[in-house]
């Protein structure tokens, strides 16, 4: 069972990678930092007769890694109550992949995944954050991804997130269910 956690952070080592890395902690996984790469805003071309222009950018070598996942996690912060600029740009590209003749299964392919969501924030996160988890599961039932669970972390400074009891216990649950699949 292979693994990918998606990064949407722009901070390295930031509270939102600390208590991921903890999940998937010894385990092998494909470690996929969005910032890392040129992903443009989607130019909404579904109704164009031309269809989605070509964007020329690092996506396609993104989603690539993403498609050879069995389980992904995504970990995004909690920025304004839901995730990142960086995971919303890659998760809106979806819309484009489905129309994609290099990639005419893709959302049969996605559908055959399973997802956790890993979020950190400083204002009540296990309150606030919610709609953001709710934002994730609605796109996963669109897509028919099994969205299998997430921890919402509490951190605001760098290294906060190490003093979150529940959410460093959340993450040593995950990495046990995640190292029983294997």
């Amino acid at each position: 069972m292979s693994i990918a956690v998606i990064y949407g952070g722009t901070r390295p080592d930031g509270n939102t990678e600390q208590l991921t890395e903890e999940a998937v902690k010894g385990l092998t996984v494909d470690r996929i930092h969005l910032n890392t790469y040129t992903i443009r805003a989607i130019i909404d071309g579904r109704h164009a007769e031309e269809g989605f222009p070509e964007m020329n950018d690092d996506y396609k070598e993104v989603i690539d890694r993403v498609l050879a996942a069995d389980v992904l996690i995504f970990a995004t912060p909690v920025y304004w109550y839901s995730m990142s600029g960086i995971m919303k740009n890659f998760v809106d590209r979806w819309s484009q992949m489905m129309r994609d003749g290099d990639y005419p299964d893709f959302k049969k392919t996605m559908a055959a995944k399973k997802a956790y969501v890993i979020a950190v924030g400083g204002d009540l996160p296990e309150i606030k954050g919610l709609p953001m988890i709710q934002q994730f599961q609605y796109i996963f039932d669109f897509m028919g991804i099994r969205f299998e669970g997430y921890i919402l972390g509490k951190g605001n400074k760098p290294g906060d997130v190490l003093q979150d009891a529940e959410g460093m216990f959340a993450a040593e649950r995950l990495r046990n269910k995640l190292a029983a699949l294997n």
